[in-house]
């Protein structure tokens, strides 16, 4: 059931859509916000401006009626804008050529008259709709005036209106714009990660070796594609090498199995000739074998689950702890300590020693320094072609069969394996004594 749920297909929008549409929603909400900000700013700026304008004609005409000094009409620039002179009962004194006499602009009653200039918003005026509007009191003949001008403010509306029109159809458009630009540029950006999943796709499909295609490009697709290469023939490494142990092991459990099955063979067709005594020799020497390959077994299949605690290790102890394991004279020489589980470094150096007293003439030689197991025989040693080789998994060589066959070729690979997984290794070479010398090397604490 775990597996299953890998089969079905992602139906939802794709990472390309997914951040088109957020750079877009991004695009839009900057426009909106944008477009609000320029009308806003606009609109103030206009506003503060008209109020400039009828700040400044205000103070004109009162400084004009102070100095009795008034002319036939009153000064204008803006268009619309009205200015006119009103006495204590809102009549008309004067006027801007484009207002009546006779039809004051705002009536007296409406207007805030205090000291100085008041400045706003007027919706009382007789020319229009809506306008800004400046009051100032002074002083004409010895009576109290009220100094009034407008300027209308329907063309500010009037262009802040076509602007707002404009943006409600230029800001769809340009994120539109924007969206397709965002679409087409990711569509090239990821045009390599939909080569990179189709090539995962072809390798789980066909379920052999393959590799993804490396982008041209030496950027972080490029290093993420070289990485992924990288693993899959590291899983293709490790895949061969677990068929090839399958097989070898298939191949070596053959032989003891078949050896067994027809000594039962025998024992039943002929119990006349083949007592239970002789029998249960012949079955117990296959039966060790086979019991022993399969410990090899387990134990390789445990390497690298790291379950091994670390500590100080005294090596000399841990090389006089397995020596009773062998009933050849080892010589042991020097100590020395060093970082690691002492179970698996027991087991290293075992398998290190019961190789070199297998094929040893006369002489084992064990020598012990800090972070330095170093074992030396008299054998016929190894040419330094094999000197790799003989780590290999169940691999014997020719001489090894002939002086001893029941060997399952393990030994050594699970030593050196072992050696790796607590951060040391083993190292062969030619040794004085004529045959073959393991270095196991260990960290220090």
């Amino acid at each position: 059931m775990g597996s299953r749920r890998h089969e079905h297909p992602w139906h939802g929008p794709s990472l390309r859509m997914r951040l088109t549409l957020i750079a877009s929603g991004a695009l839009f909400v900057a426009l909106v916000v944008g477009a609000f900000a320029l009308t806003t700013v606009l609109s103030r700026t206009r506003i503060d401006a008209l109020d400039t304008v009828v700040t400044d004609r205000v103070a004109t005409v009162a400084a004009l009626t102070e100095d009795d000094r008034l002319p036939e009409a009153l000064p204008v620039a803006e268009p619309g804008e009205i200015v006119q002179l009103l006495d204590a009962r809102g009549g008309v004194l004067a006027t801007s050529p484009n207002a009546s006499r006779t039809l004051p602009v705002v009536p007296l009653g409406t207007l805030h008259v205090g000291r100085g200039t008041t400045v706003g918003r007027t919706t009382s005026s007789a020319y229009d709709d809506e306008a800004r509007i400046a009051v100032r009191s002074a002083t004409y003949g010895g009576q109290p005036v009220t100094v009034v001008a407008t300027v209308p403010i329907a063309e500010v509306r009037s262009v802040l209106d076509a602007l707002r029109l404009a943006l409600v159809m230029v800001v769809p458009v340009l994120t539109l714009l924007l969206g397709l630009v965002v679409w087409l540029i990711l569509g090239r950006a990821l045009r390599p990660v939909e080569e990179l999943r189709r090539g995962a796709a072809l390798v789980a499909s066909t379920g052999g070796p393959g590799s993804l295609p490396v982008p041209r490009r030496d950027d972080e697709l490029g290093a993420l594609a070289r990485t992924l290469n990288s693993m899959l023939d590291r899983l293709e490494a490790g895949a061969a090498r677990q068929r090839t142990f399958v097989a070898d092991a298939a191949h070596e459990l053959r032989s003891p199995l078949a050896t067994l099955r027809a000594s039962i063979e025998v024992a039943r067709l002929h119990p006349e000739a083949y007592d239970t005594a002789e029998l249960a020799v012949d079955l117990e020497a296959e039966v060790l074998r086979l019991q022993a390959l399969v410990d090899d077994l387990l134990v390789l299949a445990r390497v690298g689950s790291g379950s091994s605690e670390r500590s100080d290790v005294d090596l000399a102890a841990v090389v006089r702890g397995v020596l009773p394991m062998t009933t050849a004279t080892v010589i042991v020489q020097g100590s020395g300590r060093a970082f690691a589980a002492e179970a698996s470094a027991g087991r290293v150096v075992r398998n290190l020693v019961d190789n070199a007293v297998r094929h040893a003439s006369a002489q084992v030689t064990v020598t012990v320094a800090d972070g330095l197991v170093r074992v030396d025989d008299d054998g016929a040693g190894l040419d330094e072609a094999d000197f790799e080789r003989v780590f290999e998994r169940f691999v014997r060589l020719d001489e090894a069969r002939e002086r001893d066959a029941g060997g399952s070729g393990l030994g050594l690979a699970i030593a050196r394996e072992v050696a790796r997984e607590l951060g040391g290794d083993i190292l062969l070479s030619r040794s004085p004594l004529g045959g073959l010398r393991a270095d196991l090397r260990l960290p220090l604490g």
